[in-house]
């Protein structure tokens, strides 16, 4: 417990050193003041100790009204409680995580009556993911003479948890699938001549696939008829994230792993609504991280619960790794989705045959998140000899690049190579033409 002189102690203090002004003359005056001025500082510490026990009737909470993400602004509401007969004059200042964003005043002041409460309301912006300490919350109240005022730490530290941003992923979604899409993709679209699933028969139309003719309905019916078929679900989709050194790149002020994973919550958003099973699997050195194929909101803040607090590492990941893992425990045909970043020879070729446990029985697709600033290196014009050496190392950062990708779909595999602002739509896109194609 602190104390802190307030205003009417001051404005005390300053009147009892009037009379100094006459002491020339009145010497006695002196003494006068300096009795004044120590029964009043002496009135001040008496005060202090008879009032400091008052603040224990006080009750302070700390209530957030939805759980914090990452860029999001989140409201803490501080609740004080005034069970006790006694009215207060309150300062309040909680104590927040110094790495979070203060986006209003934290501070309020105001009177609490008796058998009353009151609250108020600060917001915060995390800017990452991960562990954070609210500390305790600093309350001041003025003495019962209003000499001093006293000051107190109520309520105890909390620590929060920091979440990916499920509204960015949604928003991906939507801007990716638009509107059309996304309703289709709802209510379980029918799509003449794609898919694998079995919807119904109907009359022949010209320009049906003779494939999809039913010959045994033809002859009952004395009629042609074709089936018609729908986009499949309940099929298997795990999403392989890579968290190894070149997942560190910053790129707009975020990792590419934070990227990625944004872009995998709205991938396994979609899968979901499509009615398909969405993993996910997190790896470096070794698997950090696996969820099986699952849906439903219970799995999806499964999924954010495991990737609140990973960060990617400065090491080299381990695709045969990853990769024998996922064979080993999906034994059912599945679509990976692999999220990572290859930059040179070694890394392309660990990749590469990596991917050979996964096929034929699954279809994988690789997605490397690439660098807007290397394809501006290669379409400038250079200015100096530095610039020929730059444009010549990202033009070879590229070929290998697309090589790589050309030799994955050698081996029947899909492709993408993108930059941190088109993953999130390339990959729905890239998941509904495989719905929609049947090649699952």
């Amino acid at each position: 417990m602190q104390l802190v002189f307030s205003r009417q102690f001051y404005g005390l203090l300053i009147i009892g050193l009037v009379p100094l002004s006459l002491s020339w003359s009145l010497p006695f005056l002196r003494s006068v003041v300096f009795a004044f001025d120590a029964l009043l500082i002496a009135a001040a510490f008496v005060d202090y100790f008879i009032s400091r026990r008052r603040i224990d009737a006080l009750i302070v909470k700390r209530v957030f009204d939805k759980r914090f993400a990452i860029g999001d602004r989140s409201a803490v509401r501080i609740l004080i409680e005034n069970p006790s007969p006694r009215s207060f004059h309150l300062q309040i200042k909680d104590e927040y995580p110094p790495e979070m964003r203060l986006d209003d005043d934290r501070h309020a002041e105001f009177a609490l009556g008796p058998y009353s409460d009151a609250q108020f309301t600060y917001s915060l912006s995390p800017p990452r993911r991960g562990h954070y300490e609210f500390g305790r919350t600093a309350v001041r109240f003025l003495s019962r003479l209003r000499l001093v005022w006293c000051q107190a730490l109520v309520g105890q530290p909390e620590a929060v948890k920091v979440y990916p941003n499920m509204r960015r992923a949604r928003e991906i979604e939507l801007k990716a699938l638009g509107a059309q899409s996304f309703l289709a993709i709802q209510r379980r679209a029918v799509r003449r001549g794609e898919g694998r699933e079995f919807e119904s028969m109907r009359d022949y139309v010209r320009g049906d696939e003779l494939r999809h003719i039913s010959w045994t309905a033809t002859a009952r019916r004395s009629k042609l008829t074709t089936r018609q078929y729908q986009i499949e679900r309940d099929q298997t989709v795990i999403v392989a994230v890579d968290g190894g050194r070149l997942m560190t790149g910053i790129i707009g002020g975020e990792t590419k792993f934070d990227t990625a994973i944004h872009a995998s919550l709205a991938l396994m958003s979609a899968c979901a609504r499509a009615g398909d099973n969405a993993g996910l699997l997190v790896f470096g050195r070794r698997v950090k991280k696996f969820l099986p194929p699952k849906r439903g909101l219970e799995h999806m803040d499964a999924v954010l619960e495991a990737l609140h607090d990973l960060e990617p590492e400065m090491i080299e990941p381990s695709y045969a790794r990853a990769f024998q893992f996922i064979a080993s425990s999906t034994k059912k045909r599945a679509f990976i989705v692999i999220l990572t970043d290859v930059i040179d020879k070694e890394s392309s070729k660990e990749l590469i045959r990596a991917l050979k446990l996964l096929r034929p029985r699954h279809l994988p697709l690789v997605a490397t998140i690439g660098d807007r600033d290397l394809n501006v290196a290669v379409s400038s014009k250079p200015e100096n000899i530095k610039d020929v050496f730059v444009q010549s190392a990202a033009e070879e950062i590229i070929f290998q690049r697309e090589s790589a990708l050309r030799l994955v779909e050698t081996m029947g595999g899909l492709a993408l190579d993108v930059t941190t602002q088109t993953l999130g739509p390339r990959l729905l896109e890239t998941y509904l033409r495989v719905k929609e194609k049947g090649l699952l």
